[in-house]
């Protein structure tokens, strides 16, 4: 019988959780219940990933594009947000896991930023297991706005005008303390990445699943964790058995 070896796993997964409105719609329920369903999904997996050893989950919850949905969703997304970070306070205390946000979150309602620098300063001193929510994120902003704060901090003289390489330019990322992600996960069949981690997501490997995200337990996960297992990760690199045989 197959045995799983989950010896090698990632250090930062991060999922796509796409699939809540397909869910609640092929049960004839309201969207909003789609999105709930997606909260007990986001408690299982983030527990299993730690259990594995996973040590940074990120979890694309908001992004700028989603202010185009109707308002009653949003709302509804918004109070579901607030309600989680109640409900679920224990969950980061009694396991050390810290609180991290990217994205832009002046725009989000001021009882949801209460809620989320609460919880992150009650959880600042944890330093082995880290959950990070993009909210109201966008990849393509945060490189924008990267930009600017560089080309800032070259005029006003605390960063050099030559040449920059990527660590000095990647401090001024949301991602700044956050190691790139090795595994990005999309759930129920889509193919892109929309606008997620873009420069972050260089070198990760890609794990594309029909699955929608309210199905996705552990079961699952292990799948996806089973896959990056298997790759070779080379980072642009010729593989050590490739080039032996190119020596030949």
């Amino acid at each position: 019988m197959f045995e799983a070896d989950f010896s090698v796993v990632p250090r930062h997964i991060a999922f796509i959780m796409d699939g809540n409105g397909r869910w609640a719609k092929a049960r004839g329920q309201e969207r909003v219940q789609g999105h709930f369903a997606g909260t007990q999904a986001v408690i299982k997996v983030v527990k299993h990933a730690f259990e594995r050893g996973v040590k940074y989950v990120t979890l694309y919850a908001f992004s700028t594009e989603n202010w185009k949905r109707p308002a009653a969703e949003i709302d509804a997304l918004m109070s579901l947000l607030v309600r989680f970070l109640q409900e679920h306070e224990n969950l980061f205390l009694d396991n050390k896991i810290r609180l991290e946000t990217i994205g832009d979150l002046s725009a989000l309602p001021e009882q949801v930023r209460a809620g989320i620098a609460d919880l992150k300063e009650k959880t600042a001193d944890f330093e082995e297991r880290t959950v990070v929510v993009a909210l109201n994120y966008s990849s393509r902003n945060e490189i924008l706005n990267a930009a600017k704060n560089y080309a800032a901090a070259v005029a006003a003289g605390t960063e050099s005008s030559g040449t920059p390489d990527w660590p000095t330019f990647s401090k001024y990322l949301y991602t700044e303390a956050i190691p790139d992600p090795d595994l990005i996960v999309r759930t129920s069949g889509e193919l892109r990445l929309s606008n997620f981690l873009l420069v972050q997501a260089a070198y990760a490997e890609l794990y594309f699943t029909r699955v929608l995200w309210p199905d996705f337990d552990e079961r699952e996960l292990d799948a996806a964790l089973i896959f990056y297992a298997s790759r070779e990760r080379r980072f642009g690199k010729i593989s050590e058995q490739i080039q032996k045989k190119t020596d030949l």
